[in-house]
């Protein structure tokens, strides 16, 4: 295909390059016309200089010159309908804008400073309503809090979740509440830790679920936080944080149901029991390893020592599983023979074991008081020796809860004594 438009004039230049123009079909315009015959010819008329050939153009420069694409889009990448899979970081979304609420104060009723007052006082007790922080989109989470201080457990009622963040490809999450409370031992950070169920393809989980924690007491009520996370279960890799509250126990009162509705916030996840400054000039505090809830009640009828081994609470984990086999082993020093050593069962992969076992020893009442109970709890390894866990020794010569613990099972007769104690390493026996 080719082009012909006429030259400039006086142009008698040829072509720069006519090998690469393509050939034209010759101009009828140069033969003489049929219908004038040759001797029909006139006399010569004045020379006429000879018409030039076109300027010929290439199909290179014809479509340079002619075609104009415009301008070029992007191809849709996948990245686009989905922003988690962006290879660089993305701009974060910009904050909602707060809607602007009308003044009821012009009415004259005051119910508009009523309202932002009992705002104010839901945001110190830690509560939520309709915030519009930044973090919102995280989502929220209702939830309500029970301390039984009679029995020293601490009752989370996990109610629902609205609003999650998504975190999966197609758009939604498989959602699941974790809780620990804050300790001070690193050894219990695993033993610390209960979880709700894992609810598939949704951003708005209902639980309905209860969590109970069992050994805390008043004095932990007056210093922990209760950590509760979301997170996003993946089968096939590491589950995601999505967000979390934290509530200080010491705003729960005893007996009274409180409900929470709180935002979800990104904190950083720093472990309490590391975060803490320690002077060095003062005492080092004994390592927690764990909790039992024993029960002392003497017979006079009988003359026996009735001993209680009820349950544990947040053990050490000494398996590569993150959990133990645990079991209790009880002695009544001086040692009275076979008569005075007695072993729980076994539980297998817990760190929080129910036993609900009890012991007698045959002993006078004048003679208990110089008396001496060791309580120890041990891992099971089998066919290996077993891993000593914690202890507790409760008799005349101990202090504090364990010496008040004695003292009561000798002062009244016939009540059974219930009170949890705390394991630790001091006085741990040479062998099982």
């Amino acid at each position: 295909m080719s082009v012909s438009k006429p030259p400039p004039p006086h142009s008698h230049f040829p072509p720069s390059n006519p090998s690469s123009h393509l050939p034209l079909p010759p101009s009828s315009s140069t033969s003489p016309s049929p219908s004038t015959p040759p001797s029909a010819a006139g006399p010569p008329s004045p020379a006429v200089p000879p018409t030039p050939s076109p300027v010929k153009i290439s199909m290179q420069e014809h479509f340079a010159i002619n075609v104009c694409p415009g301008p070029i889009l992007p191809i849709p990448q996948i990245s686009d309908f989905f922003p988690r899979f962006h290879d660089f970081p993305i701009t974060p979304l910009p904050p909602r804008e707060k809607q602007v609420l009308k003044d009821k104060d012009k009415d004259g009723d005051g119910n508009g400073e009523k309202d932002r007052k009992r705002e104010r006082e839901q945001g110190e007790n830690g509560e939520f309503a309709d915030s519009d922080d930044d973090d919102t989109y995280l989502g929220t989470l209702e939830f309500s809090l029970l301390f039984d201080q009679e029995n020293n457990c601490l009752h989370c009622t996990i109610h629902k979740a609205k609003g999650l963040k998504a975190m999966d490809s197609n758009g939604l999450a498989d959602p699941y509440v974790k809780l620990h409370v804050s300790i001070h031992s690193p050894s219990l950070f695993q033993a610390n830790k209960l979880r709700t169920k894992t609810l598939k393809n949704t951003l708005n989980p209902v639980w309905n679920e209860t969590l109970i924690y069992h050994g805390i007491t008043a004095a932990d009520m007056t210093t922990k936080t209760l950590r509760l996370c979301v997170c996003d279960m993946d089968r096939l890799g590491r589950n995601e944080f999505i967000g979390e509250v934290r509530v200080a126990l010491k705003k729960l009162k005893e007996g009274e149901s409180k409900k929470y509705y709180m935002g979800l916030e990104r904190i950083t996840q720093t472990r309490e029991g590391n975060s803490q400054a320690v002077d060095p000039g003062a005492p080092v505090a004994e390592e927690e390893r764990g909790r039992i809830l024993v029960s002392l009640m003497y017979i006079t009828e009988k003359s026996s020592l009735i001993v209680g081994i009820i349950r544990c609470a947040h053990l050490a984990a000494m398996d590569s599983n993150g959990y133990s086999d645990p079991f209790v082993k009880i002695v009544l020093q001086p040692n009275m023979g076979k008569k005075s050593k007695y072993k729980t069962s076994v539980k297998k992969k817990t760190l929080n074991p129910e036993f609900n076992e009890e012991f007698t020893y045959e002993v006078p009442h004048d003679q208990l008081a110089k008396k001496t109970l060791e309580i120890s709890v041990w891992d099971y390894d089998l066919g290996m020796s077993n891993d000593f866990i914690g202890g507790v020794e409760l008799g005349i010569n101990a202090k504090g809860e364990r010496l008040k613990h004695w003292f009561e099972c000798l002062k009244y007769k016939g009540k059974k004594v219930e009170y949890w104690h705390t394991l630790t390493q001091q006085g741990a026996p040479s062998s099982d």
